[in-house]
């Protein structure tokens, strides 16, 4: 079972939409947050451009001593990221399974204005079901 750490949504403007502590050691205060969603943002921008593969989408895991990064971005330039102990499997289902959340709860709510911070509390409420159902629901998948 996965120690999920946090986890983050990002716009494509790369400003911080989402952010969800799930009681990882060392809390972050909402500046932090946001420090760490823009540095990704445009660390994940330039390794794009800086790629000698042609094509190239970026960042897709980023691996530490003491923990891993795992990031799936949409087609529309949403970014998703985990932070996760170090080894954990199954960290792109997680992210393709938020995305389909994102795509359910969020895109449908028809008070939510693209680009702007989620607010929804059916998108908070299956999100923390999905994490929490044995750390990782989606093993099957």
């Amino acid at each position: 079972m996965a120690a999920i750490y946090s986890l983050y949504i990002i716009n494509k403007s790369g400003g911080l939409i989402y952010y969800k502590d799930y009681g990882s050691a060392g809390r972050m205060d909402t500046n932090d947050s946001l420090r760490v969603a823009s540095l990704w943002h445009s660390m994940h921008a330039i390794s794009q451009q800086l790629s000698p593969v042609s094509g190239c989408l970026g960042i897709e895991l980023l691996q530490a001593d003491t923990f891993d990064l795992h990031c799936f971005q949409s087609l529309t330039g949403t970014k998703f990221f985990v932070v996760c102990e170090p080894g954990a499997q199954h960290m792109e289902n997680l992210l393709k399974f938020v995305y389909e959340l994102y795509t359910d709860y969020v895109l449908k709510n028809p008070f939510y204005e693209m680009e702007m911070p989620i607010r929804c509390e059916l998108f908070d409420i299956n999100l923390t079901q999905a994490v929490q159902k044995d750390r990782v629901v989606f093993l099957g998948r």
